[in-house]
């Protein structure tokens, strides 16, 4: 593959994701592949592309929460001249652009209803129709769409169509997180030691020591193989050459004079005044503790997604909670769909 990254790894969850999407890449259909921000989506879809018949095709990209509601389905269908505002000519969308190859589909999820719709009758028809138009034009390419969020679930919300769900999921791809790939971390810590000290100009590569090795394998890796890179690369580049490296940082904003602003303190974005206390009416007596705990916990949870605008990450910091642990919560009391 013509990129920076290759597959490295030899743990047998790692290896069995890879081998299923190698056995899939020879049909001509669509793929799912599911992940964790950092775990290799894009490379496996390149693979199920070079590996395909279409590999002499075009590989077109489309990350789907990089663009606004308005935008994705002129990007994914194209749109005549004046079709609205700013469209001064023609332009061909995504699909006639994978014409003939593959088209990947990232973060998925994040695709509104609208474009969902439209997408649904491309893959089952072939067909797109330009915005604008009412001519509909054949397409042949081949669908493989990522996302790190479990779809069923947003099926089940309302979230996703789950006729789509049906048609792109003749295959699903699901690669481990890091912390789930024994044995990988020493080997891609080598890898991405040995290429950062070429890439500075070490002589010779001497490797970690056992204190920091020790530390590389301990920790949970939240950005997975994209993570791992970036804290070997910042270890190596820091260190003195000719010596084991024995010291790695995890965080490089740790650091005690980092300045406390807004992100520091995420209740400052919510409304001001007496808005920012949490209101809970105190309930002394009750027949059923854990039914009076799980309506006190639901309504600290709405009260703080509220005062944080809905935003999942700032609630999550404001209850001095993982994003994880707020996430296992909200689903526990049904209040995932009042996030947005």
């Amino acid at each position: 593959m013509d990129r920076d990254q290759k597959f490295i790894g030899e743990s047998t969850a790692f290896l069995d994701a890879v081998e299923r999407a190698s056995r899939a890449a020879t049909l001509n259909r669509p793929v799912l592949v599911i992940g964790e921000r950092g775990t290799g989506k894009e490379l496996i879809a390149e693979r199920l592309h070079h590996l395909s018949p279409r590999w002499a095709g075009p590989f077109i990209t489309l990350n789907c929460a990089a663009l606004p509601e308005t935008l994705i389905e002129a990007e994914l269908f194209g749109h005549e001249a004046g079709a609205f505002t700013g469209a001064t000519k023609a332009r061909a969308g995504r699909f006639e652009e994978a014409d003939g190859g593959t088209l990947f589909l990232d973060e998925l999820a994040t695709m509104s209803s609208g474009a969902q719709e439209r997408l649904l009758r491309a893959v089952e028809y072939g067909e797109v129709t330009r915005i604008g138009s009412s001519r509909s034009i054949r397409v042949d390419c081949r669908i493989v769409a990522a996302t790190n969020e479990h779809l069923p679930a947003l099926v089940e919300s309302g979230r996703f169509r789950a006729d789509l769900l049906d048609r792109l999921s003749f295959e699903v791809v699901t690669l481990p997180p890091l912390r789930h790939r024994e044995g990988d971390i020493p080997v891609l810590a080598d890898f991405f030691g040995r290429r950062m000290a070429a890439e500075v100009g070490w002589e010779r590569w001497p490797g970690f020591g056992p204190k920091a090795m020790g530390a590389l394998v301990g920790y949970e890796w939240p950005g997975n193989v994209r993570e791992l890179r970036n804290v070997i690369e910042r270890a190596v580049y820091r260190w003195e050459e000719g010596k084991a490296i024995d010291a790695i940082e995890f965080d490089p904003f740790a650091s005690p004079y980092r300045p406390r602003g807004a992100a520091a303190k995420p209740a400052m974005t919510a409304e001001p005044g007496p808005a920012q206390a949490v209101a809970v009416v105190e309930e002394p007596e009750t027949s059923d503790f854990k039914a009076a705990c799980e309506a006190y916990e639901k309504r600290l949870l709405e009260a703080a997604l509220k005062r944080c605008r809905f935003n999942q990450r700032t609630t999550a910091a404001a209850l001095s909670l993982t994003y994880d642990q707020l996430r296992h919560a909200l689903k526990k009391h049904a209040l995932l769909d009042r996030t947005s």
